[in-house]
This record gives C-alpha cells, structure tokens and sequence, in this order.
C-alpha cells in the first residue's frame, strides 16, 4: 500500500478487494469490510458511511498485518478471531472449526422441536463434538428453559466453546465435558434432544477440498473412516440409550452419504419418523429421527 496517495475507507476497500480477488478470494469485499471494520473497531455497515474518512497510520498498519494473514491463505475466521453463526458473533481459533451456515439448519430444527412443549417446562439438550459451542450456546440463548451438556475430544475446543457460552451469557445452562462421543456424558443421563455436527468427511475427497480448509482447520473435525460415515454410525447407534422414550436426534452430514445415513438409521430399529432435511442449496444435509416410545 503505497503511500503516495491519502487512504480513505473508500479507497482502502477498492485496493483490498481486488488484491484479494488476486489471490483467489471468492469474497474478497466481504473479507476486506471484516478485516477493515475490525482494525477500526466498527461495524462493517457503517464504513460505508465513513467512505471519505482518511485512515490514520497505527489503524491503518493494523489493517494491512491482517489483509497479510488473509492474503497468505489464511481464513478470514482465524484472521479476526471470530465468525458470524445464527447472527451471533462467535470466539474462533485454529482448535475449532470455522462455522458454516449449513449448521444453523440444526438449531432451528432443534428450536421448532421446542416450540411446541409449555414454555416452563425445562429441557434437556445432549450436543455431541461441540467444538465451538456454536450449536449448544445458540439453543441455549434462544431456548431459556433448556440446560445442555455439550462434548468434545479436543480440550482446546472446549476451552474456546466455554469462552463463547460466557461470551453470550449462557454458562449457567452449558455445561461442557471431554471425551469421545458418549464416553463424555454422565451415567443414567436422558435428553429430550440429542443434536450434533460430527466429523463426517470421507478421506477420498481430500483432494476436491479447498486448500484454506486442508491446511487451517483441525482434520479431527472434518474427516472420518467408513467414507465419512463412521462417527455418524456410532451416533445413530449409541444415541436412543441417551434419549427420552420419544426424544429426537438431529445429525447434519454431507450430502454425498445421505441415503446411507438414513438407511443406518432404518437399520437401528431405534427410531421412527426418520427425515432428511435439505440445506440452502437444496442438498440433503442434516436427519431429524424420533426415538421410538
């Protein structure tokens, strides 16, 4: 970024965009608008407000150490240390994974499961693999009876899901503890809900991933053996000794192993009213499954 010329918001948005866009960004306005709103400590709605505002040395060099980081491939997430999930602003590091949208469909199935229970009734929510807590906080801020047991292998991403539960005022009804799938949930524990976002990538699709993803996030929460279905099956199968006599389970998984996810499901015998949900883009992305009573 020469300094030749005085470097308003305006002009520092075009020169990121389209440095950005030369380094392969598929979103590069939207990245330079986060990482400009963050080194100004502002909200990106409002630069464009500020559009003719010149930017003053110290804010400035902090905004070109992050368009550095990004530019070098690393994720805008990491970058700034937060994301956006559910209109909530979530704690993210390298330990956790980067929130997609598609995740949110699972909170708003679980949410609208509740809906229909009397509104002071409490309710018990199991999130298996919580990484960031995203699923776990955001059920538990939208949803003020429920009290939720969230788990995870990593400790480092508990530790980042328990900064967001405080973050969002949740830590009284979160509570978080470690382990491999159910080896992480108290004895004799029942839930109304059983919800979880679990590894579920099959290792043969490593090379049509992007490079950000491969080489930034933690590959215990992306990828699992059985071609991405082992850690569903143990799900499906563990589930209904930790679910309420018609409690429902809510699993999000990849589109390429859909059918086979519900025909383990069918193959239980634990469930019924077994559905396949379609995210955004029209793909089978997450099952909906009622304990059998």
């Amino acid at each position: 970024m020469s300094t030749a010329e005085t470097w308003t918001i305006g002009r520092l948005l075009n020169w990121t965009t389209e440095y950005l866009e030369s380094k392969g960004s598929e979103e590069a306005r939207l990245e330079a608008q986060l990482m400009l709103g963050h080194a100004l400590a502002c909200p990106k709605i409002q630069l464009y407000a500020r559009f003719e505002e010149v930017v003053d040395d110290e804010k400035r060099a902090k905004f070109r150490e992050l368009v550095k980081q990004r530019a070098a491939g690393k994720p805008v997430a990491y970058v700034l240390g937060t994301s956006e999930f559910y209109s909530m602003e979530f704690v993210v590091t390298p330990d956790v994974l980067i929130p997609r949208p598609e995740t949110e469909h699972l909170v708003i199935e679980t949410l609208d499961l509740l809906k229909g229970r009397p509104a002071d009734q409490p309710v018990s929510i199991l999130d298996i693999g919580t990484g960031s807590g995203i699923i776990a906080v955001t059920i538990a801020k939208h949803a003020p009876k429920a009290s939720v047991v969230a788990t995870d292998v990593s400790e480092m991403a508990l530790e980042v899901a328990r900064q967001n539960a405080a973050k969002h005022g949740v830590s009284e009804r979160v509570e978080f503890t470690s382990g491999d799938l159910f080896e992480a949930v108290p004895d004799g524990s029942l839930y109304d809900v059983i919800v979880s976002n679990p590894p579920y990538i099959a290792q043969s699709e490593r090379p049509l991933m992007d490079a950000h993803v491969i080489n930034h996030e933690p590959h215990v929460a992306l990828f699992a053996d059985e071609e991405g279905t082992l850690v569903l099956r143990r799900i499906l199968e563990e589930a209904a000794g930790y679910l309420k006599p018609g409690g429902w389970l809510l699993l999000e998984f990849s589109p390429m192993v859909a059918k086979r996810v519900a025909k383990i499901a069918e193959d239980t015998g634990f469930y019924d009213r077994i559905s396949i949900g379609k995210d955004l883009a029209k793909l089978d992305r997450y099952l909906v499954a009622k304990k059998i009573v």
